[in-house]
């Protein structure tokens, strides 16, 4: 997929997208499917107790309305929580399999997903743990910023408004500020996890001490990856919003009720469907990249290159080789290859 040498832009660029060509099935074929599931759970979840809710109200007396509101409201939540673990777990299996597929095309090979889940046997529990706890972190940093914020907008009077506005800003801008960095700082702990199967607090360390050096080159290559996938999801998917919003009206003048709901379903079914399919291939695109610059630091800072080399010469002469990732072929570090 790439030359066994480290890895220029150019290069890693037009490697992310050879990800998806040359095995399509494990890659694109996992990320639509995960994606339908997640989008299909949390839509069929809300959409199916707001249905069940406004149909007990029709038939519920007055005095049973807030009851029935109110458990209405709380079921929601909790569908709201189910469909985000869910999303969490399928963000991690989608990461772990686009991972090990990128570092075994590197080698040459072509896996079926039943293969690639096998050879994240025994790590997939610490990918998802690492996931869910990134998850934890923002949501408790989130909630106590914004609780900051309400207890002095509540209880400080005017010159509370203006501190807790302050609170707000600054907070909400070193929070973003800090919620970058850790993210390129750990940006490598899935590949750690999955491709040199370290347990969750080594694979911590490792990429910690991986990233150093190549801070602001990741940055930048990241950045740049997240804003291309945004833009080209926006560019695909407006013509379909649009489409939703403004579909009754365009295609149903007369304004006939039954006609207009069933274009705004469909439109927004087929908004739905291209959202999923737009979603999946970014996520391939992007966990593609960072596995191929957890590739690319460690072929610049141990030589790995030179492994991934006798690898491949020791495989096409049909001998058993071991797993050129784990710190080298036998167990050693390698010298550090030119720049």
């Amino acid at each position: 997929m790439i030359p066994l040498r480290p890895i220029d832009f150019g290069t890693l660029f037009g490697a992310t997208f050879q990800v998806l060509k040359r095995n399509p099935r494990p890659t694109f074929g996992a990320a639509l499917l995960l994606n339908a599931l997640v989008t299909i759970l949390a839509f069929g979840l809300v959409f199916g107790l707001s249905i069940v809710s406004l149909d007990r109200l029709e038939r519920a007396s007055d005095s049973e309305a807030d009851a029935i509101v109110a458990g209405t409201f709380g079921l929601i939540v909790l569908a709201g929580v189910v469909a985000t673990a869910v999303a969490l777990v399928a963000q991690a299996l989608l990461q772990g399999l686009i991972t090990i597929e990128v570092s075994r095309q590197i080698l040459g090979e072509k896996n079926t997903l039943k293969q690639l889940f096998a050879r994240g046997k025994g790590r997939w529990g610490a990918l998802i743990g690492w996931t869910v706890l990134l998850s934890m972190a923002l949501t408790v940093a989130i909630v106590i910023l914004v609780g900051l914020v309400t207890l002095m907008i509540v209880v400080g009077g005017p010159a509370g408004i203006a501190v807790g506005v302050t609170i707000g800003v600054l907070g909400g801008l070193g929070l973003a500020v800090l919620g970058v960095w850790l993210w390129i700082k750990l940006a490598l702990v899935p590949a750690a996890i999955m491709i040199e199967r370290l347990t969750l607090g080594a694979a911590i360390g490792r990429a910690w001490r991986l990233i150093r050096g190549s801070f602001w080159r990741t940055l930048g290559i990241l950045l740049l990856f997240t804003v291309i996938v945004q833009v080209a999801a926006s560019v695909v998917s407006a013509p379909f919003s649009i489409a939703a919003t403004f579909g009754g009206a365009l295609f149903n003048p007369a304004g006939d009720e039954l006609s207009a709901i069933v274009v705004l379903i469909g439109a927004n079914l087929l908004s739905i469907a291209v959202a999923v399919i737009v979603g999946a291939i970014g996520a391939v695109l992007t966990t593609s990249a960072v596995a191929l610059i957890y590739t690319d630091i460690r072929m610049r800072s141990e030589g790995l290159d030179i492994d991934l080399q006798q690898a491949v010469e020791q495989s096409a002469a049909g001998r058993t080789v071991d797993d050129p990732y784990i710190r080298g072929l036998g167990g050693e570090t390698r010298p550090a290859s030119a720049a």
